[in-house]
């Protein structure tokens, strides 16, 4: 048996494991951007698996030669401070907040469906019909506005009934 004091012996500089985070953490959380308006509750099966397989891939990207407890405590607390950072970021600068989240995308107008709204998001008109029959619309005639906001939830604004707005989280979407 080793020296206890091998697995908190740092394989590369620490300087390395924090910049290999911070350039991991910014890839991935574009590759997630670009990826579509979901909740991490609306992942299908696929998603989840894509999701876990690429955060297996970028573990040896971040700690490199690295195998050390210190050097796991370093990349952990890297992570947390620079997610932190972009929170208070985001908070303080609203043109900053915009850049990383997307804009909510109109869905339906008027009892129509946007066709290229729906090209862009991924979404096809079922899981648009599905989502408003969640929110107790019967006929997307009834609908004044369907938006597809950027946390991945549907709002719905009916035509009827002194412009009720209604909003459920746990509408799922799938892209084909």
């Amino acid at each position: 048996m080793g020296d206890i004091g091998e697995i908190f012996k740092l394989g590369i500089p620490w300087t390395h494991l924090v910049i290999r985070a911070i350039i991991i953490y910014v890839v991935f959380f574009i590759g997630l951007r670009l990826f579509g308006k979901r909740e991490l509750g609306q992942f299908t099966t696929f998603d989840l698996v894509l999701v876990l397989l690429v955060a297996n891939a970028l573990q040896p990207a971040i700690t490199g030669p690295d195998n050390s407890v210190t050097g796991g405590v370093i990349i952990i607390t890297i992570l947390l401070v620079f997610n932190r950072a972009v929170a208070i970021v985001r908070s303080r600068w609203p043109w900053f907040d915009a850049v990383i989240d997307p804009p909510p995308t109109v869905v339906v107008q008027d009892g129509q469906v946007s066709k290229p709204a729906l090209e862009k998001e991924g979404l096809s008109e079922t899981d648009v019909e599905m989502a408003i029959r969640e929110h107790g619309v019967d006929k997307l005639s009834d609908v004044k506005q369907a938006v597809l906001e950027n946390d991945g939830s549907i709002s719905v604004v009916t035509k009827g009934g002194g412009d009720r707005f209604r909003r459920r989280r746990r509408v799922r979407f799938l892209k084909r």
